[in-house]
């Protein structure tokens, strides 16, 4: 008797940060519809360490964005040749729709919105609904989520469970001596987005304020934004930089201790997030909180430009969250 073949999945989600967190919520449910099958993952660099260690996938691949035609043609030949029973797009963009088309005139079967895949989403809402609700749709139409909960608000959120098998449970925050609780800054985000980020000088004086109730200040980013955390401890010297220094399963550790985590709408922020930290998330009009926001025990504040949004106000409204949270006064 010939061995039972065993079934292949490929998912394909190759960024941003904020939106891979997002799909881990999808990314679990197609591991329970598939539970005895091989899955991998496709998706960029940036994410191969935390894709490595999460318990959905059994293997993970990272050239998902081919820059020329060479690797086109390998991707192409990797995928043919791994005969897939099933591709769920989780990318849905029109990069992920040229890897459909690609491997035409026989692709496997795709759950997607690329032009003639054969397990298409097709709700003419699907971008209007905020990611974790579109993507249980997506699954639903693919017919493995028959009962997936797409009213606003409704789809489960991720769950990092996982993370914490692999990481110290003791003192969280390097250097603490003392079991303070802290408040986890992301002042960051991408560089090419200066709109998307609220003024480092205001960030600074929150991190005072906050200082002064018996916080502890803890400052998390990439290399890139040291400089923002340095300019914080100009204004709170005790503030912990820790920009450079935290993998992704770092942070949603850090998240899970935190009494709280503020910053813009960057990845990080959605990874403390869905750790469980009660999170404070400052939005410009350069992006839709209905869309994209982290879900969990999470508050938004917008303002039509970020640099008009006061201090007093985000204060206020970090303290109330923290009280929630705690049960304090």
């Amino acid at each position: 008797m010939s061995p039972r073949k065993v079934e292949k999945i490929l998912v394909i989600k190759l960024s941003a940060l904020g939106d891979f967190v997002l799909a881990l919520a999808a990314m679990k449910k197609i591991r329970e519809a598939h539970r005895k099958a091989h899955i991998t993952l496709l998706t960029t660099p940036p994410f191969a360490a935390l894709a490595k260690t999460c318990p959905y996938f059994n293997a993970v691949e990272t050239d998902g964005r081919p820059e020329n035609f060479g690797q086109w043609m390998a991707l192409r030949r990797r995928i043919r040749q791994a005969d897939y029973a099933r591709v769920y797009d989780l990318q849905t963009s029109a990069h992920s729709g040229r890897i459909f088309q690609a491997l035409r005139p026989n692709p496997p079967a795709w759950s997607g919105i690329a032009f003639g895949c054969s397990l298409p989403h097709r709700n003419p809402l699907r971008n209007s609904m905020h990611t974790l609700e579109r993507q249980a749709d997506q699954l639903m139409y693919a017919g493995i989520w028959p009962d997936a909960p797409t009213a606003p608000g409704a789809a489960p959120p991720p769950d990092l469970s996982w993370i914490w098998k692999d990481q110290p449970a003791d003192r969280p925050v390097p250097g603490a001596v003392k079991p303070r609780p802290y408040v986890m800054f992301v002042p960051g985000g991408s560089a090419h987005r200066p709109e998307k980020r609220w003024p480092v000088e205001k960030y600074a004086e929150l991190a005072r304020i906050l200082y002064s109730k018996g916080y502890d200040i803890v400052i998390i980013g990439g290399p890139q934004e040291t400089p923002l955390a340095h300019a914080m401890q100009r204004e709170v010297p005790r503030a912990r930089d820790l920009t450079g220094r935290t993998d992704f399963a770092r942070i949603a550790v850090l998240g899970a201790k935190a009494a709280l985590a503020i910053g813009n709408d960057t990845g990080p922020l959605h990874l403390a997030a869905a750790a469980g930290a009660p999170t404070l998330v400052l939005f410009s009009s350069a992006s839709d909180p209905a869309l994209s926001a982290p879900r969990g025990k999470v508050a938004v504040l917008r303002a039509e430009r970020l640099s008009d949004l006061p201090v007093a106000t985000v204060a206020q409204r970090a303290q109330s969250l923290i009280g929630a949270t705690t049960g304090a006064a």
